[in-house]
């Protein structure tokens, strides 16, 4: 089972915040070890389980970026370790904001022209962020949301810094 079918949301990247949490609640309700504490230990060993599985369900589901992560993971679009090959030409933009940085260009025009970046590789995907429909999704749907995952990545990098 899923984080999305654990919490009865349709396959994507919007996630309603006020149902998850009242079905996080929920399903705490239904599966915290402290509500089995006169249970046999193998009952008590499945509900520290489930309650584990609800955490890090809840806990991804409530990040855009986890979920976008998970959503990849779980459609096999993402390995650890990866060596995602991203387009020259977006390469070349960041390696022109590593460059501003570098020589001591001021925050606030680095941070705009990288959300401005950001804003350009959404573009792309948007309309499929906000509206996926995992019934008519394609392999091309698939790899354009992976391109803009790793080109994320760069840019948030690049912020974090």
């Amino acid at each position: 089972m899923n984080y999305f079918e654990l919490f009865e949301f349709p396959v994507g990247f919007s996630v309603d915040q006020g149902l998850l949490n009242r079905r996080y609640i929920a399903l705490q309700k239904k599966f915290h070890p402290d509500f089995f504490g006169q249970a046999t230990e193998e009952e008590k060993a499945e509900a520290l389980e489930q309650s584990s599985l609800v955490n890090k369900a809840y806990k991804t589901l409530k990040s855009k970026d986890l979920t976008l992560q998970y959503f990849l993971q779980i459609n096999g679009l993402i390995e650890e370790g990866e060596q995602y090959k991203l387009p020259p030409d977006f390469l070349m933009e960041v390696m022109e904001l590593n460059e501003l940085k570098m020589d001591g260009a001021e925050k606030t025009e680095i941070e705009l022209k990288a959300r401005a970046l950001f804003d350009e590789i959404l573009e792309e995907v948007k309309p499929l962020l906000e509206n996926y429909n995992e019934a008519t999704a394609t392999e091309s749907d698939h790899l354009k949301i992976k391109d803009y995952y790793y080109k994320k990545k760069y840019i948030d990098r690049l912020l974090a810094e």
